[in-house]
């Protein structure tokens, strides 16, 4: 009898990410900005990180391929923070499951993997989840971008490097999975300064607030749960087929969609839930066509 704590330790790193946009918002509402925000918690992440495997550092300067992977890892980081923290919560989650069909193209492209005629029918099914999703009831397909607000745009991009992300990660298998982790981390912390500091710069943000526990503790806090939640996963993934993984993940639109509807009085449109059943689908389909093949 296989055990079930693979399974649990990806729920937890569904649920701890399902519901992370919570505390951004405590964050932002006690002044800390979340590009702020993700640059402060991932340097503690790195710090932990470091003291507990001081080796991965030299593992990645070994390998200087992974400024891609820190690169795409961090601003899919940083726009998927930014825009569960001031837009809608399940219209952000269901933007960034776009990542099944981005990964499509880009394998295509970086992989040379030809897409199978499914592949292509997941395009169209997430694509037209989008266009459920976003198209406001009384507007034209021409009008489909005029509503498009920040965190739209930022769901839309964070999916993208998302898949972008899995596809570097393919790519750079045969790299120590230790040091491909770190780069990932030290990666969401230089995007978050770097946009932090450059967005201040120009006034579209404003600058790093003082010490305050009001968003302090929330930080730490926050911190350590998405060590955790990294420690979850390494442990699930590696014990179970990764299209097992992906399915199990899924659990993440669920856990923010209910967290949304609970916590923030959120209520979904029929729109919103014919669209994102059209995306996961999309993604399910992913998920299933992965676990065959490793069948």
């Amino acid at each position: 009898m296989h055990s079930p704590l693979p399974i649990f330790a990806l729920l937890l790193n569904a649920l701890i990410w399902g519901l992370s946009w919570w505390p951004f918002r405590l964050m932002h509402d006690a002044g800390l900005h979340p590009l702020w925000a993700t640059a402060f918690m991932y340097a503690l992440v790195l710090v932990g990180l470091m003291a507990l495997r001081p080796g991965a550092v030299r593992q990645v300067w070994r390998y200087p391929v992974l400024i891609l992977l820190a690169v795409s890892s961090g601003l899919n980081n940083v726009a998927f923070n930014w825009a569960v923290t001031v837009g809608d919560v399940v219209r952000v989650i269901l933007l960034f499951y776009l990542m099944p069909a981005w990964a499509v193209l880009l394998a295509w492209k970086l992989l040379g993997e030809k897409p199978t005629p499914m592949a292509l029918l997941r395009l169209l099914l997430a694509f037209a989840g989008v266009v459920l999703v976003l198209l406001p009831a009384d507007a034209s397909l021409a009008g489909l971008f005029s509503g498009l607000s920040l965190a739209d745009g930022l769901a839309v991009f964070g999916g993208f490097m998302f898949a972008l992300t899995n596809v570097l990660l393919r790519r750079f298998q045969h790299i120590p999975a230790q040091a491909r982790m770190l780069a990932m981390f030290a990666g969401c912390m230089s995007m978050g300064l770097l946009s932090a500091v450059a967005a201040s710069a120009v006034g579209a943000v404003s600058g790093f607030p003082a010490l305050h526990a009001d968003w302090l503790l929330v930080a730490v806090g926050l911190s350590v749960l998405l060590m955790l939640g990294n420690w979850a996963l390494q442990f699930g993934a590696a014990r179970l087929p990764s299209g097992v993984t992906s399915v199990v993940m899924l659990s993440e639109v669920v856990f923010a969609s209910v967290s949304s509807v609970l916590i923030a009085h959120k209520t979904l449109s029929g729109r919103t839930l014919a669209g994102g059943a059209l995306i996961m689908g999309a993604a399910l389909l992913a998920s299933l066509g992965n676990l065959r093949k490793q069948r």
